[in-house]
C-alpha cells in the first residue's frame, strides 16, 4: 500500500507541478533537457527522503508537491550559482556557533 501511494504522489509531483515555471528557459523558450532532468531527480531524492522521515503524506498531495518543486528549484538555482548544500550547511554551522557563543 504504502509502494502505491509512494509512486501516485511521485507521479502528482510531475502533474502539479509546471516545471517549466521553475527552471531558466532556453532562448526558444523552453527548460533545457538537462535542467529537467535534474530537477525530477532532486524532486524523486527529496520525495524518497520525506518519505523515509515520515514526512511525505502530512499535507495534501497539491501542497507537497508544490513544497518539494519549490526545496528543488532554490537547490538547483544554489548550484547554478556555484554555491552548493555544502557551503550553506557551513554557512548555518557558523551561524548556529555564533549563536551558541553569544548565548553563554
Amino acid at each position: 500500500m504504502k509502494k502505491l501511494l509512494l509512486i501516485t504522489a511521485i507521479l502528482s509531483l510531475g502533474a502539479c507541478a509546471d516545471l517549466a515555471s521553475f527552471m531558466p528557459s532556453s532562448s526558444d523558450g523552453s527548460a533545457s533537457a538537462g535542467t529537467r532532468s535534474k530537477m525530477q531527480s532532486c524532486m524523486l531524492a527529496e520525495a524518497q527522503s520525506r518519505l523515509q522521515a515520515g514526512t511525505l503524506f502530512n499535507d495534501t498531495i497539491s501542497a507537497t508537491a508544490k513544497s518539494i518543486a519549490g526545496t528543488c528549484t532554490k537547490k538547483l538555482a544554489l548550484s547554478s550559482m556555484g554555491i552548493s548544500e555544502e557551503t550553506q550547511k557551513s554557512a548555518e554551522n557558523i551561524i548556529a556557533n555564533l549563536r551558541n557563543m553569544s548565548a553563554q
